[in-house]
């Protein structure tokens, strides 16, 4: 059987009494587009389904947010799903009127009554339990804002991506009309004003990322290697230390993106920490971790930083080094540091590790290369002067910026 793409359109009803609903307004053309979009790119190598709520097809019986969660649900205990676009309008509120539960039979009310107060509740979430069911499944997500400035509007796409663990996240304000895909690396690709330009891009995007492979960490007991530890070495120590004196580590929702490691065995690395916040390294230190398959790692105490498989690889066909930072701060226009393509590859994935060792471009006593709208790596031997290094990252790359957007 083949693997599915399924996308989600329309807008749903919350039922507050008989004759009364509350909606969010979405008839479907974005879906429909992005299928016949997606439907040209896969063509005969994974099936295309399309699921709209009545409010966009007459004949549909997916009506309310729980309608659309049985759907979801039955997507998540299929095998087959690989792809879900979710662009459907959910309702967020439920409606109470004099303190009764909405119900689509509940008493109707009256005009002849005048005035009603209703009370809003939050809606529960649906699209937060698609990808903790489900790793595997690539989930591409859509954040509407109305008159936001494009970093508020950056910032309300990125917090969706990240709370529901997302691979892609299309954001578009309905007043400006700007569209933006936001990867989980915290890039931007394709700002535009051109609606189909964008969902097209989308779908690309889709295309080429949900193909990747990813490695597997399973943690068990152990603690985290001290900052200060002697099984740290020195010259990375410094260099990291001074990067996070420069601001290159900017933290979203309490947390920072890039990554560092060293190599201290043949399979034995210490690597930062997923889900931390790098400015306090002195209080959360490092994470060992084992290499156990070409697939998967044995981490000690702690999730490793997703650029783990790239740290693998790298050192695996460079030999000659033990030491990587990695950070998302773009390039000096003057850099001679080649620059490769990122928007095909998520961070973390095999394929992004050797895209990334691929590009590697020797200077003096180190190597690096600039992932294009991500950041670069640059890779060492520990017995490197850490002073070349920090040298040659002052005179390449703008630490007090950040690749996507700052999120301060």
């Amino acid at each position: 059987m083949k693997k599915t793409v399924n996308i989600f359109g329309g807008g749903t009803f919350s039922y507050v009494r008989n004759h009364l609903a509350l909606a969010t307004p979405a008839f479907g053309k974005a879906a429909r587009e992005l299928t016949d979009y997606a439907l040209e790119k896969w063509g005969d190598k994974m099936d295309v389904h399309l699921f709209l709520t009545k409010m966009a097809l007459n004949s549909s019986n997916i009506i309310t947010n729980e309608d659309v969660e049985k759907v979801v649900d039955r997507l998540i205990e299929d095998l087959q799903t690989k792809v879900i676009i979710f662009n459907v309008g959910l309702c967020d509120f439920k409606g109470q009127v004099d303190g009764l539960i909405g119900w689509k039979y509940g008493t109707r009310l009256k005009t002849s009554e005048g005035n009603k107060l209703m009370s809003l509740t939050p809606s529960e979430k649906i699209l937060n339990k698609i990808r903790k069911a489900r790793k595997d499944i690539f989930l591409v997500a859509f954040k509407t804002t109305c008159g936001a400035s494009e970093k508020d509007q950056y910032l309300a796409g990125l917090d969706l991506l990240k709370k529901n663990s997302c691979n892609l996240v299309l954001a578009n304000d309905v007043l400006t009309k700007l569209n933006m895909i936001i990867t989980p690396e915290e890039a931007t690709y394709h700002k535009t004003t051109d609606r189909q330009e964008a969902l097209k891009q989308l779908i690309d995007m889709t295309y080429h990322r949900s193909h990747l492979t990813f490695t597997k960490s399973t943690v068990v007991e152990g603690h985290p290697i001290k900052w200060e530890s002697g099984l740290v070495f020195e010259s990375l120590r410094t260099v990291v230390e001074f990067c996070i004196s420069q601001n290159a580590y900017k933290p979203f929702n309490g947390a920072t993106v890039g990554h560092f490691a060293c190599k201290i065995g043949e399979k034995e690395f210490l690597t930062s920490i997923r889900k931390s916040n790098f400015n306090d390294l002195k209080q959360n230190g490092l994470v060992k971790i084992v290499t156990d398959k070409d697939d998967t790692v044995i981490a000690y105490g702690a999730k490793p930083s997703v650029g783990g498989q790239s740290q693998r690889i790298i050192f695996s066909e460079h030999q000659d080094y033990d030491c990587i930072v990695h950070f998302h701060c773009p390039i000096k226009p003057e850099s001679l540091v080649p620059i490769v393509s990122q928007r095909e590859y998520e961070c973390g994935s095999h394929q992004c590790g050797q895209n990334t060792s691929n590009g590697l471009k020797r200077f003096g006593n180190l190597s690096a290369v600039m992932l294009d709208n991500h950041g670069p790596n640059i890779v060492f031997h520990h017995s490197i002067n850490p002073a070349e290094v920090i040298r040659f990252i002052t005179d390449n790359f703008e630490l007090s910026q950040k690749t996507g957007g700052l999120v301060e």
